[in-house]
């Protein structure tokens, strides 16, 4: 009986003492804040305009830096409604899993492998609305821009993690691969934004028009 009960206390506190992940955690809930702000000041910026007709945007600065152009695009509603709210919908999933994670929650293999295949959807799509915005439309939408950082980080971040962590199996190469993406994040996704930035500012010298 006492050993029983030695056990089980022993194993409570392995549970109660394990490290929680509040590294991914708070990045999860930072860069979902962060997404879910912007999709809300777009989606505003378009009831708007849509309620008042010949007004323009808030966050229209200039020619090339404004948000309006890209709202009223095709671009901007591709799936037959404004993708802002794409973001309203997906963002608090992300939050809400950090806030998970923050808690001592787990979450099963399947759900790491979905939230990971739906971030990378949406880091395809934000880099096809890069290359539309700039190439098409020419403009930058400036909160079209926190969305993609968001999106970015949070994508690059969640690769690194997963694969450190066995969610797409348990070899050690992957795992080590994992973990030095995890290492070299913040200069992946830097490097990412700066090519992008690069070419904006080829294609449409967005700094001379700020």
């Amino acid at each position: 009986m006492v050993q029983t009960f030695t056990g089980i206390m022993a194993n409570v506190t392995q549970i109660t003492t394990e490290r929680k992940p509040v590294a991914i955690s708070l990045l999860l809930i930072i860069s979902g804040l962060v997404g879910l702000l912007a999709a809300f000041m777009l989606t505003y910026e378009k009831f708007h305009v849509l309620l008042h007709p010949g007004t323009t945007a808030s966050c229209d600065f200039s020619i090339v830096v404004q948000c309006g152009k890209n709202l009223a695009s095709w671009q901007g509603s591709l799936l037959g409604f404004p993708n802002p709210m794409i973001g309203m919908m997906a963002w608090p999933v992300v939050i809400t899993t950090g806030v998970v994670l923050l808690a001592g929650g787990t979450l099963a293999r399947w759900y790491w492998r979905a939230l990971h295949t739906a971030s990378m959807v949406a880091f395809v799509f934000v880099i096809w609305l890069f290359a539309e915005s700039v190439f098409d439309l020419g403009t930058l939408c400036p909160w079209c821009m926190v969305t993609w950082v968001a999106t970015i980080t949070l994508v690059i971040v969640l690769k690194g993690w997963t694969l450190k962590h066995g969610v797409w199996g348990e070899s050690e190469w992957l795992k080590n691969a994992g973990a030095k993406l995890l290492q070299w994040s913040p200069t992946v996704v830097l490097g990412i934004l700066l090519i992008e930035a690069v070419i904006a500012q080829i294609r449409l010298d967005w700094i001379h028009h700020l």
